[in-house]
């Protein structure tokens, strides 16, 4: 059973599902960062939300942990690359409040272009004030669009209903993408300068941070209104109420602030500001949505399963050919890491058949995890196995031959002076891996959590050999392939036995004659 440590409100049935897979679902809310350091010892999965910082030293103390999943999309409160040296997962709901945000951005956009708050509040208090909350249409007016994912795409399309102009900047997509959308791809400089509305769609970083300052403003169009549904700090609060106190900038709708909870701002004091207490993921869907995913995610990547939308590996998409592959690759490279006695080293993976061009990066990924784990490194995960690669000095790659002559599918991993070959086969109903080549010499077995590989003299009474010592020592053999290399005047077994072979067995193996090497391999 794992414990899952919950340290923000997240949807029931998020949680039920958790406690449905056998999980210890432990809420602990309102932690102050010295208590979240105190609790955090022994949990295997931690979910928060905006509000808890995982800083590096709640990494450290979550010695345990395999995984942080942050219910909703930004990850400006976790420390991701201490994540990653440290072998924990990091994952997200990058979809789950897309839909809620982009629809805040309009409701803010429309509040700020009718002044619908201002007017709502001067009513309550019993002002009635036509002129003094007139507004303008958005009808022909032109909206930039500041990063045009997933949320800016959604915004976009939306704001086109209206009959606004659609302008954008956002360097990662291609001009046919943003015409298919209606849109108009520009430099910052270029949207700054022809905006009526700016709206900002990006993950907060160091690119990022302080994007829309004062020298942006000063290159906007006088009377531009500025809304930011994205995350605090990408404009700055500070030269945003100094460009409106000047009558440069006409007005701004924020729902998202530098520091948070926020009280006191001199933005609260404008009249032609609106503000709202960071409610973009803020509906019952989309919390049920992402309190839904994240416990997704969370059981797969405590189960050791691959998860679409860890942010900290390095995979990309996995597609429904690729991923029947993903055990047999970590298990070929688990093998490899047997035959090489010692440190690892250079990987290179070549695909062919049908796999050849059809995103592999994962199926690589899942080689040099294998490969790692067999030579020591427990540690080893999705996650941290490129860090351990470049800390060791170890060098991957993969490459692509669309044809295999013998097999549909062929994953072959080298190594060193090694490598090793396998396939998925169709076994009546069911569909089993196979090794099928070591070191060059043909071979066809299953794979086995205890298997030998030898290399002798190809010379009769071999096999005698190898089966009279496992038998002295008590050990079965429950399958064997052999593949003789007549180039090479030597044969090769490669044997499964149901239990470790040892060291004493081992060793009087390697001290018979015609015995070239032997290796023991576990795939546990």
């Amino acid at each position: 059973m794992s414990r899952v440590l919950v340290t923000e409100e997240i949807a029931e049935s998020g949680l039920n599902a958790l406690r449905a897979a056998g999980h210890d679902v432990d809420v602990q809310l309102g932690l102050t960062p010295e208590q979240l350091l105190g609790v955090v010892p022994g949990a295997h999965a931690l979910i928060i939300r905006s509000a808890t910082q995982v800083d590096a030293a709640t990494l450290e103390a979550g010695k345990d942990l395999v995984v942080v999943g942050r219910a909703g999309i930004g990850l400006d409160n976790v420390d991701v690359q201490r994540a990653t040296e440290l072998g924990v997962m990091v994952v997200n709901a990058p979809q789950s409040n897309i839909l809620s945000a982009a629809e805040q951005t309009m409701a803010l956009l429309l509040s700020q272009a009718r002044n619908v708050p201002q007017a709502h509040t001067a009513l309550k208090n019993g002002k009635w004030e036509r002129s003094k909350w007139e507004g303008v249409e958005l009808y022909g007016k032109t909206l930039g669009v500041v990063g045009l994912g997933k949320i800016g795409a959604l915004v976009a399309q939306r704001a086109l209903a209206f009959g606004m102009r659609l302008v954008a900047y956002d360097p990662f997509i291609s001009e046919d993408r943003a015409r298919m959308m209606g849109v108009e791809l520009m430099s910052l400089d270029e949207l700054l300068a022809q905006s009526d509305f700016i709206t900002v769609h990006l993950p907060k970083n160091k690119e990022t941070t302080n994007l829309i300052d004062a020298d942006a403003m000063k290159k906007c169009k006088r009377g531009v209104r500025i809304i930011n549904v994205a995350r605090g700090g990408i404009v700055n609060e500070a030269d945003l109420a100094a460009a409106i106190t000047a009558g440069h900038v006409q007005g701004a709708a924020l729902d998202v602030f530098e520091k948070e909870p926020c009280t006191e701002s001199p933005l609260f004091e404008l009249p032609s500001v609106v503000v709202a207490p960071h409610l973009g993921a803020s509906t019952a869907e989309a919390q049920d949505k992402a309190g839904v995913t994240i416990a997704e995610q969370v059981q797969l990547a405590l189960a050791g399963d691959f998860v679409p939308f860890a942010v900290n590996v390095s995979a990309g998409a996995v597609s429904d050919v690729v991923r029947p592959f993903m055990p047999l690759a970590e298990l070929l490279g688990r093998f490899l890491g047997g035959l090489l006695d010692g440190e690892p080293a250079d990987l290179d993976v070549v695909y062919q058949g049908e796999l050849a061009g059809a995103g592999t990066k994962i199926l690589t990924l899942c080689a040099l995890k294998g490969l790692f784990v067999a030579t020591g490194h427990d540690s080893a995960s999705f996650v941290n196995a490129p860090q351990l690669a470049a800390d060791h000095g170890v060098t991957f790659g993969e490459s692509a031959e669309l044809t295999s002559q013998e097999f549909v599918n062929l994953i072959t991993v080298r190594s060193g002076e090694h490598e090793v070959s396998g396939t998925l086969a169709t076994v009546g109903t069911r569909i089993e891996p196979r090794i099928v080549t070591v070191d060059g010499h043909s071979v066809e077995i299953p794979p086995a959590q205890s298997m030998l590989v030898v290399r002798n003299d190809d010379r009769p009474g071999m096999i005698g050999v190898v089966g009279s010592a496992l038998g002295e020592s008590n050990i079965s053999i429950t399958s064997m392939a052999v593949g003789p290399s007549p180039a090479t005047g030597t044969a090769m077994m490669v044997l499964s036995t149901g239990t470790p072979t040892p060291a004493a067995t081992l060793d009087a193996l390697r001290g018979h004659q015609g015995i070239i090497d032997i290796h023991a391999i576990s795939l546990k």
